[in-house]
């Protein structure tokens, strides 16, 4: 009874102060740490689970989520690839309305012996960038606490925190903020004014399954367009030990529009779609069918303001024909590190000065979006994809084309083109 009283009787822990508080510890959230510490500013992360926390996610790592690691730090990205959990992924098969599949290889840089993608499940994937940031010493880490109200200040933020963590303090003040808290972000909406627009976002569901069989051997990703799904699709991921990543992505408005359950759209896909029922006919579920939304980056929006950026999921940057989402969130952690600590040399954080950051992220990102965006609004069609699909497997030219659609922004943008589509049609693929 007396040590109870005397904790209970215990002086609360001190308010914390800093210079630049990011909420959420995800890849984006991480990033951003990293960068600050090598540029010698040390953060405060806020994050409302307690690690290693799973993120319901597509589990895969793109050439850029390599390329971003390695410019973060080398020693994690060889940690990452060295992971007994990592699958390495030498390209995707694209499987059209019609049935017909299509492989495309990835392509690798010169004389480069890795595999230009990989998949890992977000579980370990984002413990080991957490756990880097906690190596580094040189931020301060709150596990189990999410903030409970945001103020502005006269001097940046007064954020009061939910905690069952007796150590945590009550308040955290801070010059500036980093919001990298998800697609679900109270604070984008209320200070960013980001809101849900069912045409800027997609629902997407995904579970595990153990026993599927038809994986590619390569590590090849799979996306399905079912007509029923378009201009979304299936996906099909294999990770390690015989296990696979299924799920399936939506916009939500036409998941409005059709009043579609997802998680019943999935199981019926997989037990009853031609291309897909024998192959998931002995295999096992592995946990439940969670749920995600995904705003998606099919509009450029106003990503920072006066004492705050925007990060990854928070300021709407996942790709809209892909659904990737990971080295967005990194490559915009990483700008808002640079900008926040030029802000912050400078002792100058109005809107005016943080507006670098979108311009930055846009002069990465803008041009790849933009066309992912112009992608997606074409697979809608379905004779489309037959037809792109039909002809790249009788056209090794083309076939080429494609695969290097997926590094060479050049080649990329030729699929925005009118041209391209009647070249298709006229049977003259390799002309791309």
């Amino acid at each position: 009874m007396q040590q109870a009283t005397q904790a209970h009787n215990s002086p609360a822990p001190p308010d914390l102060d800093t210079d630049v508080l990011i909420l959420g510890a995800g890849p984006g959230g991480c990033s951003a740490a990293l960068r600050l510490g090598a540029l010698g500013i040390r953060p405060i992360i806020l994050e409302k689970a307690v690690f290693p926390r799973d993120k319901v996610c597509g589990d895969a790592l793109s050439g850029k989520v390599m390329r971003t690691l390695e410019r973060l730090d080398m020693d994690l990205a060889d940690r990452v690839r060295r992971d007994a959990g990592i699958r390495p992924s030498w390209g995707v098969i694209f499987v059209a309305p019609g049935g017909k599949a299509l492989r495309v290889p990835f392509k690798s840089g010169t004389g480069s012996t890795e595999a230009p993608g990989a998949l890992l499940p977000r579980l370990r994937f984002d413990d080991l960038l957490f756990q880097a940031v906690r190596g580094t010493g040189t931020a301060t880490v709150l596990q189990g606490a999410h903030a409970r109200s945001i103020t502005r200040t006269a001097t940046g933020w007064a954020v009061d925190l939910n905690s069952t963590v007796t150590e945590h303090p009550a308040r955290i003040t801070c010059r500036s903020l980093l919001d990298a808290s998800g697609a679900h972000s109270t604070f984008a909406r209320q200070f960013g004014g980001l809101t849900m627009e069912p045409r800027h976002h997609a629902a997407g569901v995904r579970a595990y399954y153990q026993g599927l069989t038809g994986l590619d051997p390569q590590g090849a990703i799979e996306l399905h367009f079912l007509k029923d799904l378009l201009p979304g699709y299936l996906w099909v991921f294999p990770l390690a030990n015989g296990l696979a990543n299924v799920g399936l992505g939506v916009r939500s408005d036409i998941v409005r529009k059709r009043h579609l359950d997802l998680k019943a759209e999935l199981e019926r896909s997989i037990t009853e779609h031609p291309t897909l029922r024998d192959r998931f006919r002995s295999a096992a579920r592995i946990g439940p069918i969670q749920g995600m939304g995904l705003p998606m980056a099919t509009k450029r929006r106003k990503i920072s303001g006066e004492r705050y950026l925007l990060i990854g999921d928070a300021a709407h940057l996942i790709d809209p024909f892909t659904g990737e989402g990971i080295s967005h969130a990194m490559i915009s952690g990483l700008h808002a590190a640079d900008v926040m600590a030029e802000a912050l040399a400078a002792n100058d954080l109005s809107a005016r000065r943080l507006r670098a950051y979108d311009t930055r992220v846009w002069q990465r990102l803008g041009q790849e979006l933009a066309i992912s965006a112009r992608l997606q609004r074409m697979a809608d069609q379905a004779w489309l994809f037959d037809l792109v699909v039909d002809r790249a497997t009788r056209n090794p030219a083309l076939a080429d084309t494609i695969s290097c659609m997926f590094n060479d922004m050049d080649l990329r943008a030729k699929l925005r083109r009118p041209g391209f589509y009647m070249d298709l049609m006229m049977g003259r693929g390799g002309k791309v």
